[in-house]
């Protein structure tokens, strides 16, 4: 295990010498499919750095609007249980391939992280800044968890919004879910995929 540092309030942070590899890591980055994912998925002090780097964002007045809810092993079958429990109460009749779906909807990666929005009233802060801190730090573990040399996909679907869920993972009233990222090891290369025409996305004032 390589050690890595931790950075105490007011030290300083030294520059790194080569940031070219830093610009070539995120040109190339891309999401992995949760289906292309398999074990072994990050150890406790590879998982613990992630999260450390996830949270490590823009945040306005250092509100931390978010937490993590790491679903693992045995916890990823009962929660799966619960999602055909949900799926069947609204549709009793659900064919058995897609009982299976949601019966395995937690099995895909080794290693799931419930990020929670956990937005803060201080009085001051927007909460749309909040919401674009918390989308950030989901962002941010996506890179850590490619940086480590695992493969990562942020994923909603509809146990995202679903409160029978949400009362499952322990959310409080005020708190929603930002989504899930599935973690673990790419069981074949990533192929690059379309991306946006940037002259689309740029106005110059």
């Amino acid at each position: 295990m390589t050690p890595w540092t931790q950075y105490n309030l007011g030290e300083e942070i030294p520059p790194p010498e080569n940031l070219e590899p830093v610009l070539e890591f995120l040109t190339t980055r891309r999401s992995s499919l949760a289906t292309n994912l398999e074990s072994p998925g990050p150890t406790q002090q590879e998982l613990e750095r992630m999260l450390t780097i996830a949270a490590r964002v823009p945040d306005h007045r250092r509100l931390s609007p978010f937490r993590f809810i790491v679903i693992e092993g045995d916890k990823r079958n009962a929660l799966g249980d619960l999602c055909l429990q949900v799926a069947l109460q609204s549709n009793s009749e659900l064919p058995e391939p897609l009982q299976h779906i949601e019966r395995t909807r937690l099995l895909r990666a080794p290693t799931i992280i419930a990020v929670a929005y956990n937005p803060k009233n201080d009085g001051k802060t927007p909460e749309w800044e909040q919401t674009l801190a918390c989308g950030a730090c989901c962002y941010n573990l996506l890179l850590a968890a490619k940086a480590s040399g695992f493969g990562a996909q942020w994923i909603t679907e509809w146990l995202t919004y679903d409160s029978t869920i949400a009362g499952a993972l322990g959310l409080l009233d005020h708190e929603r879910l930002a989504g899930f990222i599935y973690i673990g090891t790419n069981k074949e290369p990533l192929k690059e995929r379309a991306r946006p025409d940037l002259a689309k996305l740029i106005t110059y004032l």
